[in-house]
């Protein structure tokens, strides 16, 4: 007894502490991998469907409550009066003085065989399945959530690094503008023309890092943590190598038995199915033991035992065809359920194939963007050693700049689309606790 009592102390202190645990907020630098699961952990969206995975457990077990013993306990006091004439006595009449009664009762019944009350319970343990798979299924999508706000901070924060690398390069087009300019090699307007670069350049910075801050904030409200907190992101816009079904077919496949929405899908047309059969049983007998135990008199003292033992065996007849019309009812909701899974079934497969197209479709486009951003900057280059040689003017050198500033943002659009469609893939698999 003493360990059990040190066992539940320990439960009682431990258990919270874990709670606490997985709740609290994250310290130190963040990971992608540890955002999306947050984001599983944490978002309200997920937090609502475990909870609704609670109220399915409870249903199911009340269903199981019906097939369980089933006591109840009694006491009653009165004091009343008896009119004999009621009951037709000849040799008494009129009204009897009050009369004290005490009546005490224990009842226990017991169901011993009820195929309907089976059939439900299963129905409703199908449905708690359903639910969790909802709460699966629910977390996935605000871990993706939650990964793609990730991925878009790390997007804004390319960009900002970008903006910073074009001020440096416009500032130093316009100290070369302004020393030719004052050399008399290149006309004023060469110099206008970097200024006026500068400050476009610098405005870009701005909207830049404004966006990097609400990219920010609107992390911390995917991942439920407090605005004012500076969460450190160390993963960066990479293109790696997947370990994912590298087929249509084997997608499609391993997609159709992984995605918790469809196996939600699945466990609620079973549910549905054995909801049918539990109306269909009602037209079955069913079997039950009764007992009671009391006594009553009218002193406390002077109380006399009786007892009731019964089997009961219920045969149900007629309805006024209530029955038959939840059946049908039912039929109807299973044939509605059916064409709901079929459905989702089509959108998984559909999910999969366009997964697999945008992964290959992204890392064609980063393969592509990386080549471009190094012939702009090839050409910005050779710009720069025509405007110093005099051979050409600022507009050359203007337009090389604009090529990078584009190119640079081509890549930092490729790369995230690149972590957008892998994500999307693994969300589309049904496996995105798996990515890395």
């Amino acid at each position: 007894m003493r360990r059990f009592s040190s066992a539940l102390l320990l439960i009682a202190l431990v258990g919270p502490a874990l709670a606490a645990q997985e709740a609290a907020a994250p310290t130190g630098p963040l990971t992608l991998t540890q955002a999306i699961e947050l984001g599983r952990r944490r978002a309200i969206g997920a937090v609502i469907s475990r909870l609704n995975t609670r109220v399915a457990d409870e249903r199911r077990n009340q269903r199981r409550a019906d097939l369980l013993p089933q006591v109840n306990a009694t006491a009653r006091y009165s004091r009343q009066t008896l009119n004999l004439d009621e009951f037709g006595i000849q040799f008494a009449t009129g009204r009897t003085d009050p009369i004290d009664l005490y009546n005490l009762r224990l009842r226990a019944s017991q169901t011993l065989f009820d195929a309907s009350a089976f059939a439900r319970l299963r129905a409703a343990s199908d449905s708690a399945a359903a639910a969790g798979l909802d709460a699966q299924a629910a977390g996935e999508l605000a871990g993706m959530v939650s990964g793609l706000a990730y991925l878009r901070v790390l997007g804004t924060e390319e960009t900002v690094r970008a903006r910073q690398a074009d001020s440096t390069i416009a500032a130093t087009l316009l100290d070369q503008a302004h020393q030719l300019v004052a050399a008399g090699v290149s006309p004023a307007i060469d110099e206008t023309r970097s200024q006026v670069n500068l400050a476009a350049v610098a405005t870009q910075l701005t909207v830049a890092r404004n966006q990097h801050e609400r990219a920010r904030l609107d992390l911390a409200r995917a991942l439920d943590l407090p605005q004012g907190e500076r969460l450190v992101l160390i993963d960066s816009l990479t293109i790696s190598a997947l370990d994912v079904p590298a087929s249509e077919p084997e997608a499609v496949r391993f997609a159709l038995e992984h995605r918790p929405e469809l196996g939600a899908e699945r466990e609620r047309t079973r549910a549905i199915r054995r909801s049918l059969r539990a109306i269909g049983y009602e037209n079955l007998p069913s079997l039950s033991l009764t007992g009671e135990y009391g006594g009553s008199g009218r002193q406390v003292r002077d109380l006399n035992d009786t007892y009731l033992v019964a089997l009961t065996l219920s045969v149900p007849i007629l309805d006024g065809f209530k029955r038959q019309n939840r059946h049908q009812e039912q039929e109807a909701r299973l044939e509605a359920q059916q064409v709901r899974e079929h459905d989702l079934a089509a959108q998984v497969e559909n999910d999969a194939r366009g997964a697999l197209l945008d992964l290959g479709s992204a890392r064609e486009a980063a393969v592509l963007a990386e080549e471009r951003v190094r012939l702009a900057e090839q050409e910005l280059a050779q710009a720069d050693e025509r405007f110093q040689a005099g051979v050409a003017g600022s507009v050359e050198t203007t337009n090389a700049q604009s090529s990078l500033l584009q190119a640079r943002d081509a890549l930092i659009q490729s790369r995230l689309a690149y972590g957008t469609a892998r994500i999307g893939l693994y969300r589309a698999l049904g496996v995105l606790d798996q990515l890395h």
